[in-house]
């Protein structure tokens, strides 16, 4: 079970020696760098949905449930974590302080009436192991980094627990232990009606004007999302879990990898972003002797 923290540990949040919880050195960066990571995003969405706690919570206080405010619930999420992969120490501990005093004041109740906490350490622990796991899925499906590798990020993502409130060593340290996670949870996982309707919904956001363009990109992608959920997922969705769709989903990402593998970064990046990453290479170079991993 995942324990609570009142405040991440200093020593689990920060490097010696460089700011930020990341850098530049770490596979973390590599991975975000990356335009294919939006399709975990997606994926981690349609993943956390089938736990029905933690749907029927965030259903009932975020803008789930009312599609008017469901894209600035997405822009908040993106600049969380912005703020987490690229900021400053300083900017990622304002970031999780935040996001700790949200959780703290939710609450929602579950099918047999009983209350729900936001901040409770299991739905925590569940939610970040949906965002991990499906960075990693569709990493080593993308052919971008070797098994090595993805254990270094699932073991620099304990420093993105420790933000939100988790002990840090209660999360996941390696892909094999991401695995034995889901071996003990999945028994208590459904599809409930919440679940359904956010996917549903997901194929037509409620996107501004000045992102039009994103309602033509978001339905396929969020198909290729879906797809490469595990095939016991899309069976709780109610849907074939077919080996066939696993073959074409893994072509799909490859070639979407590839296609944007040559793309100059800063056409890609929200000049936000852009400019934190540079700010983030500075503090890199401004650190004598500073490591050139994360992990």
């Amino acid at each position: 079970m995942g324990q609570m923290r009142d405040e991440p540990a200093a020593d689990m949040v920060t490097r010696p020696g460089r700011e930020g919880l990341f850098g530049p050195g770490s596979v973390t960066w590599r991975i975000m760098d990356e335009p294919v990571i939006w399709v975990a995003g997606l994926r981690s969405l349609y993943l956390q949905a089938l736990n029905p706690r933690v749907m029927r919570a965030t259903w009932q206080n975020t803008g789930f449930a009312d599609r008017r405010e469901a894209w600035g619930r997405f822009v908040r999420t993106a600049e969380f974590i912005r703020v987490r992969t690229y900021g400053s120490a300083a900017e990622a501990a304002r970031a999780g302080r935040r996001v700790r005093k949200i959780h703290a004041a939710l609450t929602g109740t579950d099918a047999d009436g009983s209350t729900i906490r936001l901040d409770e350490p299991d739905l925590l622990l569940w939610v970040h192991c949906g965002e991990v796991s499906s960075y990693v899925e569709i990493v080593r499906r993308s052919g971008m980094l070797s098994a090595a590798d993805l254990d270094t990020f699932v073991a620099e993502q304990q420093r993105s627990a420790g933000l939100v409130g988790l002990d840090p060593a209660a999360a996941p340290a390696s892909v094999a232990a991401l695995d034995s996670y889901y071996q003990r949870v999945k028994p208590g996982l459904y599809a409930c009606a919440e679940a359904r309707e956010a996917l549903r919904g997901s194929f037509n956001p409620p996107v501004p004007a000045q992102y039009a363009a994103l309602r033509l990109i978001v339905p396929p992608l969020g198909a290729l999302a879906f797809a490469t959920l595990p095939r016991w997922a899309r069976r709780l969705y109610g849907t074939p879990g077919s080996p066939l769709t696993d073959i074409a989903a893994t072509a799909a990402l490859r070639a979407l990898y590839q296609s944007t593998t040559h793309v100059p970064r800063q056409v890609l990046y929200f000049p936000a972003t852009a400019a934190m990453r540079l700010r983030g290479r500075g503090r890199g170079r401004a650190v004598p002797g500073a490591p050139a991993s994360a992990a």
